[in-house]
């Protein structure tokens, strides 16, 4: 069964897949605030495509990224990334899987302020224990223009400039599934599309999975599937040839 034919919520495996989320619920919050954000959502994605995650403010796909991350726990159902079941991971595990496998791009760049560039980059390579952790930190930063800010803090960078470095540490440890997270969002129109055509390029370069959380169609449309969320529940599933509606499958 393929990506284009398989419902969303089809609940065998297949090695094809990147990701593999099976009814998931999550609620955040205690007592009367607490809120049900996702919705007995399954869904999934093939290895090495790029997908759009859209919808209104609100309707659950930053939280979706995030599980898909294991930074989130499900209350119920099954989450599987790069053939790992999240459910059998502790935390020191799941750290541990996330810092080889996936990287992560946020909207606010999430630097550390007292480490340069390098160091910043460096940070995930020294966790996962490289010993060339510095030169391979020099290598991605170069790679994504930087080569001239390495000692640079990130008070001394542009924005643009700073999430190049949050891709760059994204990326160092060549994870097989990179996660964005609205990667534009405190970016001018210039500068974001400066980031964006980076994300593609090394995404078509190293052949990995791209899971990008948008509010910008003409964005989310160059990407091989569009994943439309609204108010805690897949609202349409896309494929790689058109959207397929979902609702008969729930």
């Amino acid at each position: 069964m393929n990506e284009q034919t398989a419902p969303a919520g089809a609940s065998n495996n297949d090695a094809s897949d990147a990701i593999r989320i099976q009814n998931v619920n999550l609620a955040l919050g205690t007592g009367a605030a607490r809120v049900h954000i996702l919705k007995d959502i399954s869904l999934r994605i093939a290895r090495g495509k790029t997908v759009g995650l859209v919808g209104p403010s609100g309707s659950g796909k930053s939280t979706l990224l995030m599980v898909m991350a294991g930074l989130e726990r499900p209350d119920s159902g099954e989450v599987d990334v790069d053939g790992t079941p999240f459910q059998s991971l502790n935390e020191d595990a799941l750290a541990r899987f996330r810092g080889r496998n996936v990287g992560i791009v946020f909207q606010s760049f999430h630097l550390i302020p007292t480490m340069t560039a390098l160091e910043n980059v460096a940070v995930p390579l020294e966790l996962a224990g490289h010993s060339d952790a510095q030169q391979r930190a020099a290598q991605e930063l170069a790679s994504v223009g930087l080569a001239d800010r390495v000692h640079h803090y990130p008070s001394q960078l542009s924005g643009g400039e700073q999430q190049r470095v949050a891709l760059a540490r994204a990326l160092a440890p060549d994870p097989s599934i990179l996660l964005a997270d609205e990667p534009t969002g405190n970016l001018d129109e210039t500068t974001g599309a400066q980031i964006i055509e980076l994300l593609f390029a090394k995404h078509a370069e190293r052949g990995m999975t791209l899971v990008l959380v948008t509010h910008d169609a003409g964005l989310a449309r160059r990407c091989d599937r569009v994943v439309r969320l609204r108010s805690g529940r897949i609202d349409d599933a896309g494929d790689e040839v058109g959207r397929i509606n979902i609702a008969a499958h729930r």
